[in-house]
């Protein structure tokens, strides 16, 4: 019932841009806070940006500058705009929705972003 689908990922080289989406469906995805998460090979996972439900925003400090996230309430998707590409921005980026104060959070299915010359 509840899923989420990331979709945007592939092959890009170093400088290239890239535009993930997130739809979400099975949740009222305008009280969420949204997030894209990366895992690098033999690295662990680290948050990448975020989205709250008021739309502040924040990004882990490899990627200010370079990425946006941004959301369609109206589409119930999220977004992950990546400029300025770089060879360690490699990994499988995964989509996360959490509503405030609950215990529970979803998770999409990954999708694989490479960048290489």
């Amino acid at each position: 019932q509840v899923q989420l689908v990331e979709s945007g990922g592939g092959l890009v080289q170093p400088g290239g841009s890239l535009r993930l989406s997130c739809a979400a469906s099975g949740i009222l995805f305008s009280i969420y806070t949204m997030h894209w998460y990366r895992q690098a090979p033999g690295k662990q996972r680290e948050l990448v940006a975020m989205v709250t439900r008021g739309g502040s925003t924040n990004y882990a400090d490899s990627v200010k500058g370079r990425f946006t996230i941004s959301r369609d309430n109206a589409k119930n998707t999220v977004y992950l705009q990546m400029n300025s590409m770089k060879p360690e921005d490699t990994a499988v980026y995964y989509c996360n929705a959490k509503a405030m104060g609950s215990a529970y959070d979803y998770w999409g299915q990954g999708t694989q972003v490479t960048v290489s010359s």
